[in-house]
């Protein structure tokens, strides 16, 4: 399946930033050479997530494995251009089904765990999957009935406990023949610049977004990552998210493309993050910036563990302090890179090399891609160009101090949002840039300032724990609720989280309900919890702009006033 433009293509091979290989070419090279090295480790936890024992594959038996799942899903009837969602937590078997995938040009489109009918739904409505590969139950809820509910075709069963409707997904796996993957691979052979995966990013539309990425995008991305992150042959990553964004996945290409070994986690659990970290010898990982945070606040539970092979820490969504930096750094011999990214593909790294001084990485980010700038030794300044743009003019700013929306153009980038040709118009500009929706300032010393600064959100995305929430999706659903003359939803600064939900209501005459019943009528229409709204607060009105919409920059102003 190609969406991109083939002159672009064209355009960006013979700049040298696209090229001919997938990720199964790096899968099947991995294979060969280093058969007998350690690839891929379960959750140390696996047994209490969902019964099943740890696995441990070398790269010659992940080949196997992964040969075998291509097999059974062809068995099945799906190939080259179908579509598939999964829901599962990060465990082997969730990256095993990624790279089968891979191998024989099955699109992903996986959800989090947590999503629940009303998500599922969407999801399945927008992408049309031809099959779901899941739990029977996780967590104490039935994810089986809930993607039989969803009509598509196959639902498929790990684990066991696989209902009347649904396929046991792991006796086909067993009984497949893995020679079979690689005989369709070969006679119909994938294509770098072909669509691997769809993600979901949620911005001020009412529903989430797919992002389509091709293999092309995945191989800059993971080059940019190791770029960063300064990732070496044969080293071992942690990845403590669910690979369902870049933020996950991002660690899967660098893996794939050093041959190293990567250690899976699910659900974040600091005491068994750092247990990994000392019994794997892990060189690299990613968390939040509230998590190191913690970490340094509470210096006994760094000490009881052996964290002398952690070199590097990523982390973003949310802004970095630079005393954790510096801690990190100082205390520990840990270096914390800076990122900014989004599912789009707009990304800048704020790393040791680059940015060495530590308060200056928390604050800044490298002026990636923009004329007269160098950064020496970087492949990733010379695939990306970005501009930063006066929203109401559309003049570029060029000089220091003055806000303006971030804009991101390159190798990186996606090409628009799945079957949405309106918002996949809106989101670029008339120069072909991204619009990442977030406002930044040029800062740093010089004649030619280097860096970027954040300065805030010219989106109304409310972002907890790192994950963005649609505010225009609650509010869609609050107004049908019985005691609600009407309703909208914001941020609110939180020290752990970032951001939590508070909704403002205006009650039908003036019985105002609780956030109990906010709350539980919410989840009762499918709403996953963590979307679910954390404080409210009862107002008279709505503040309006002149076109009549919700002025949400106003509303949060008089939300913090209330709840002080």
């Amino acid at each position: 399946m190609q969406l991109t433009p083939q002159a672009r293509i064209d355009d960006f091979t013979a700049r040298g930033w696209w090229g001919d290989l997938t990720l199964d070419d790096w899968m099947q090279r991995n294979r060969g050479e280093v058969p007998e090295r350690l690839a891929l480790v379960d959750p140390m936890n696996r047994a209490e997530l969902d019964g099943g024992a740890v696995r441990r594959f070398t790269w010659g038996e992940l080949g196997e494995e992964v040969d075998r799942v291509a097999a059974a899903l062809l068995g099945i009837g799906l190939g080259k251009d179908d579509v598939l969602t999964y829901q599962l937590p990060n465990i082997s078997e969730t990256v095993v089904l990624a790279l089968a995938c891979s191998r024989i040009g099955v699109v992903i489109s996986p959800v989090v765990m947590p999503y629940r009918a009303h998500e599922l739904g969407y999801v399945v409505d927008t992408v049309k999957p031809r099959a779901i590969v899941t739990l029977a139950r996780f967590a104490g809820h039935d994810h089986a009935a809930m993607a039989l509910a969803t009509g598509v075709e196959h639902v498929l069963i790990h684990g066991g406990g696989a209902p009347d409707g649904t396929i046991d997904f792991d006796a086909r796996i067993a009984s497949a023949d893995p020679v079979e993957a690689a005989a369709y691979h070969d006679a119909r052979p994938i294509r770098p610049a072909e669509v691997f995966t769809i993600f979901w990013t949620s911005g001020t539309e009412a529903r989430p977004k797919g992002v389509p990425r091709d293999m092309n995008h995945w191989i800059v991305n993971g080059e940019m990552v190791a770029e960063a992150a300064d990732i070496r042959e044969g080293e071992v990553l942690l990845n403590p998210f669910p690979l369902v964004n870049i933020g996950s996945f991002g660690l899967v290409t660098p893996w794939l493309m050093h041959r190293g070994t990567l250690v899976l986690h699910h659900p974040f659990d600091l005491k068994v993050y750092l247990a990994q970290i000392a019994a794997e010898r892990v060189n690299y990982t990613i968390a939040a910036p509230a998590i190191l945070n913690a970490l340094l606040k509470t210096p006994g539970l760094m000490d009881a563990c052996d964290l002398s092979s952690l070199r590097a820490i990523g982390s973003g969504s949310a802004p970095l302090s630079p005393w954790m930096i510096e801690g990190f750094a100082k205390d520990h011999g840990i270096e914390v890179c800076n990122i900014y990214g989004s599912n789009e593909g707009a990304s800048l790294f704020s790393d040791a090399r680059q940015v060495p001084d530590h308060h200056d990485r928390a604050r800044y980010f490298p002026r990636m891609g923009v004329e007269g700038i160098d950064w020496p030794d970087s492949r990733s300044n010379a695939m990306i160009s970005t501009r930063l743009v006066d929203l109401d003019s559309e003049e570029d700013i060029t000089e220091p101090g003055r806000p303006g929306e971030l804009r991101f153009q390159g190798a990186a980038t996606f090409g628009g949002y799945w079957n949405n040709p309106g918002t996949t118009a809106n989101a670029f500009d008339a120069q072909g840039y991204y619009r990442t929706g977030d406002l930044f300032e040029i800062a740093g010393e010089g004649e030619t300032p280097r860096f970027y600064r954040f300065v805030g959100r010219c989106k109304d995305i409310i972002v907890r724990g790192g994950v963005n929430i649609s505010p225009a999706e609650i509010d869609d659903l609050l107004a049908g609720h019985p005691m609600v003359r009407e309703a909208a939803v914001v941020g609110v600064p939180d020290e752990r989280l970032g951001e939590r939900m508070c909704a403002a209501v205006v009650p039908v005459d003036g019985a105002a309900p609780a956030l109990g019943d906010i709350a539980g009528w919410l989840e009762e229409q499918g709403l996953a919890r963590f979307k679910l709204p954390e404080q409210l607060v009862t107002v008279d009105a709505l503040p309006r702009n002149a076109m009549n919409k919700v002025s949400r920059r106003h509303l949060r102003e008089q939300v913090l006033e209330m709840i002080g």
